[in-house]
């Protein structure tokens, strides 16, 4: 049986030199960080994490060292502000097995209050950390820490297979608090997000199954198919948005044609609104499953008609796709566009769209963000042989089976008008040194 215990009290029960492992985002403890954040006499903390969501002083403290597999604002905060951050390239369905390699000593999850028979819901995430979870509870060497809280839906796996929960009995300390899920708004869509959605809508037919990803642009294509003429969708998506919760409210989600968990909309963690957080709670329509099963390339292309959904930073003309680093800085990360990428490659009927703006603003000028290549130091994300879509507000670039030649004229006809020239002499230059 669990140990209550406060926040404070719980991080004393780690060792100044220790190992702990935390989920991404939303499962993330939100009192129990905050308050291993109060402590001043880290020698050697190893935290292995990703997308952090909770403000903490954790991460400032000499003697803490961050392994984050997912950047997000506050890890960009934490490196320039010289923290001892490190970034670890992975794809999302990697970090279950990472993470059992690393065996953490100390394992923390936030959850909802146990039920009447002892079971704490893991709320808004399963990602890859529910294997190892339930490791460290039944290891007397190692510390399964939950924190629990009425302001954190109640949610559901799948079965007494994909149980999405924990029991009182496997946890070794357990923390009560007040606090609520970081709330993530949508921000209002651009004119060049509509447009670029407007575009993206084409190559969805009713019927299929969705991933979406983050941001304003998936946002507003959730939006489009929700008020059109289209429906009967499945969702198996790694991330649950507000555009998701958008489209079964508009009735447009039957996950009835799925070829994968039918009947359910199929997510490993889910970040949005306030709003999406209520509409989630209690609701036996999506079922979150561990990300090494969501994201498996196997699973995704087994479902039917399956269109994913990501965003990019730049694309070159090859089709190469750059989506988490900026002038080689780590912005992002590799998340789970990879797998989703690569499972909705493998059939005709499957679509993968990767959806950017065709410019940006560098030094108050103009900039296309489809180059002729890239600068010395850019990490590619995506290969070039598994890009099918590439979408901005100019129009979308069908890339499977074209030649150098042909990928670079495509992706020039969708850049902005000012690029175009000069994309389709680089396209030819690099065509004609290959020997095309």
């Amino acid at each position: 049986m669990a140990q209550k215990a406060t926040a404070e009290q719980a991080a004393e029960r780690l060792h100044s030199t220790d190992t702990l492992g935390i989920p991404l985002g939303p499962g993330q403890p939100p009192a129990f960080m905050r308050a291993l954040g109060q402590r001043t006499d880290w020698t050697a903390l190893r935290v292995h994490g990703a997308l952090l969501a909770v403000g903490t002083e954790l991460f400032t403290r000499p003697g803490v060292h961050y392994r984050s597999g997912f950047y997000g604002p506050f890890e960009r905060a934490l490196r320039d502000a010289g923290a001892d951050i490190e970034f670890t390239p992975a794809d999302f369905r990697r970090f279950a097995p990472l993470l059992q390699r690393a065996r953490p000593r100390v394992m923390t999850t936030v959850a909802a209050p146990p039920d009447a028979d002892g079971w704490c819901s893991l709320s808004l995430h399963a990602g890859g950390t529910v294997a190892e979870l339930r490791r460290a509870g039944a290891d007397p060497d190692r510390l399964l820490v939950v924190e629990v809280s009425a302001r954190y839906p109640r949610t559901a796996g799948l079965g007494e297979r994909f149980r999405h929960a924990v029991h009182v009995d496997e946890i070794d300390v357990l923390v009560e608090s007040d606090d609520a899920p970081l709330g993530l708004p949508t921000p209002p869509p651009s004119a060049v997000d509509t447009a670029i959605a407007r575009h993206a809508v084409a190559f969805i037919g009713s019927g299929a199954t969705l991933q979406t990803g983050i941001g304003a642009i998936p946002t507003q294509i959730a939006t489009l198919l929700a008020d059109g003429d289209r429906g009967d969708f499945g969702l198996h998506t790694e991330m649950f948005t507000d555009g998701c919760m958008r489209l079964h409210e508009a009735g447009k989600v039957s996950n009835a044609r799925k070829g994968q968990f039918p009947g359910v909309s199929v997510t490993t963690f889910a970040f949005g609104s306030a709003e999406l957080y209520r509409w989630l709670d209690g609701n036996s329509e999506v079922a979150f499953l561990p990300v090494d099963v969501v994201n498996a390339p196997e699973v995704i292309a087994a479902n039917t008609d399956m269109v994913s959904i990501n965003g990019a930073l730049a694309v070159d003309v090859h089709g190469q796709v750059m989506a988490d680093t900026i002038g080689g800085d780590q912005f992002s990360g590799i998340g789970g566009a990879e797998d989703f990428v690569a499972g909705a490659g493998l059939e005709l009927s499957d679509r993968s769209l990767i959806c950017l703006p065709a410019t940006f603003e560098r030094e108050g000028r103009l900039a296309s963000r489809i180059v002729a290549e890239f600068a010395a130091g850019a990490v590619v994300t995506t290969p070039r042989h598994q890009v099918d879509l590439v979408v901005t507000e100019y129009g979308a670039a069908e890339l499977e089976g074209l030649t150098v030649r042909e990928r670079g004229h495509a992706l020039a006809a969708i850049a902005h008008p000012q690029f175009r020239d000069a994309l389709v002499d680089a396209a030819d230059r690099t065509a004609q040194r290959r020997g095309e």
